[in-house]
C-alpha cells in the first residue's frame, strides 16, 4: 500500500516561478503609466471620440436600410448585456434600488435621447449631428437654474447666449421652418441634458452599475415593440454592424470614464471635441459630406460656448464655498446610446 506521505498534493510547487511577463508589453505599460495623468486623459478621450464617431457612422449606414428603431434596440440589448458580469461580479445588492420610478423616468428618457440621436445622424451629416450634441451643456444650465436652484452669473449666462446663437445658425429655421432631422437632434441634446439632472439625483442614493442596468433593461424592453413593429431581417453585415455599434459604444463610454477619472477635467475637456473632428473626416470620405460655413460657424460658437462654461465650471468646483452644480464635463458612468459623452 502506498505511503500517503508519497500521494500527490494540490500544494504549488515553491520553485517553480509563475511566466515572466513579455518585455514588450512591461516596456509599453511602464511607459504609459509614466505618463502624466492628464496626458494619458486626453489619449482616453481622444480614443472615445474615435470610437464614437465610428459607431455613428455605422448607425448611419445601418439606417439607409433599416429602422432607426431596430438599432436602437440592438444598441441597448448589447449594452445590457456588456454590464451584466460587472453585476454579478459586483454582488446583489447592485440589482436593489430605492427609487425605481426615477429610473424608470430616467430611461425613458434617455431612449428617447437615443431615438432622436439615431434619427439626426442618419438623415443629417455627421459633423452637424455631432456639432448640436455639444450644445448639451446650455441646456443644463437653463435645467440647473430650474430644477436644481443654481444661481448662474453673468459670465456662464453670456457664454449660454453666445451658445444658443450658434445652435440658430446651425438650425437655420429660415422659411420652410424647421428641419425635421435637426429638431429630432434638438430634442436628443435636451433630453441627455434631462437624463444628466435625473442621475444626478439617482447618484446621491444609488450605484453607478444599478444606474446603469436599470437603464438597459428598461431601454431593452421598451424598444422591443417599436422595433418589432418595423423589424425588417438584417443581412448578416447589418447585424454585424449592430452589434459593433452597442460594442463601441460602451467601449466609447468606458475610455471617457477613464479619460475623466485620470485626468484633470480643465486639461481633457478640450480633447473631446476632437469628436467634431473625427465626424467630419468620417462623414466626408464616407459619406461625401462637406462642412458648409453655418456648419463650422455654428460649431466654433457652440464649443467657444461650451469650453468655456465646462472651465468656469471646473474651475468654480475647486473652491471649497463653491456650490455643487451641474457639470457638463464630470461623467460617472451613465449609457445615453447614442455617441454623447457620458455624464454624472
Amino acid at each position: 500500500m502506498p505511503d500517503p506521505a508519497d500521494a500527490p498534493t494540490s500544494r504549488p510547487d515553491p520553485t517553480l516561478k509563475p511566466p515572466a511577463e513579455p518585455a514588450w508589453r512591461r516596456g509599453w505599460l511602464d511607459w504609459w503609466l509614466a505618463l502624466p495623468g492628464n496626458v494619458r486623459g486626453a489619449f482616453w478621450i481622444l480614443a472615445a471620440s474615435i470610437l464614437f464617431s465610428i459607431m455613428s457612422a455605422a448607425v448611419k449606414t445601418v439606417g439607409a436600410r433599416l429602422d432607426i428603431f431596430q438599432i436602437a434596440f440592438f444598441r441597448c440589448l448589447v449594452g445590457l448585456l456588456v454590464i451584466l458580469p460587472f453585476m454579478v461580479r459586483a454582488g446583489p445588492h447592485v440589482f436593489r434600488t430605492r427609487r425605481p420610478v426615477l429610473h424608470v423616468v430616467r430611461s425613458l428618457t434617455g431612449l428617447v435621447a437615443m431615438f432622436c440621436g439615431f434619427y439626426a445622424i442618419t438623415h443629417l451629416p455627421l459633423a452637424d449631428a455631432t456639432a448640436i450634441t455639444f450644445a448639451k451643456p446650455l441646456f443644463m444650465i437653463i435645467l440647473a437654474v430650474l430644477f436644481l436652484g443654481e444661481v448662474v452669473r453673468w459670465r456662464r449666462w453670456s457664454a449660454t447666449i453666445i451658445g444658443f446663437l450658434g445652435v440658430l445658425i446651425m438650425i437655420n429655421p429660415g422659411e420652410n421652418g424647421l428641419d425635421p432631422a435637426m429638431a429630432a437632434a434638438l430634442a436628443g441634446t435636451l433630453c441627455v441634458a434631462v437624463v444628466v439632472v435625473l442621475v444626478k439625483r439617482l447618484s446621491a442614493t444609488e450605484a453607478p452599475l444599478t444606474i446603469l442596468f436599470t437603464f438597459g433593461i428598461v431601454s431593452t424592453l421598451a424598444s422591443t415593440v417599436p422595433a418589432a413593429l418595423v423589424w425588417q431581417a438584417p443581412t448578416w453585415a447589418e447585424f454585424g454592424l449592430m452589434v459593433l455599434i452597442g460594442s463601441l459604444g460602451a467601449s466609447g463610454q468606458f475610455c471617457m470614464i477613464r479619460g475623466f477619472r485620470v485626468g484633470e477635467a480643465t486639461a481633457v475637456v478640450p480633447f473631446e471635441y476632437s469628436q467634431l473632428l473625427f465626424a467630419g473626416i468620417f462623414g466626408y470620405v464616407l459619406f461625401g459630406n462637406i462642412p458648409t460655413l453655418n456648419t463650422l460657424a455654428s460649431a466654433v460658437l457652440i464649443v467657444a460656448s461650451t469650453l468655456y462654461i465646462a472651465l468656469r465650471e471646473a474651475k468654480l468646483g475647486k473652491k471649497p464655498a463653491a456650490k455643487a452644480s451641474v457639470q457638463a464635463p464630470a461623467p460617472v458612468a451613465v449609457d445615453t446610446g447614442n455617441g454623447q459623452p457620458p455624464s454624472a
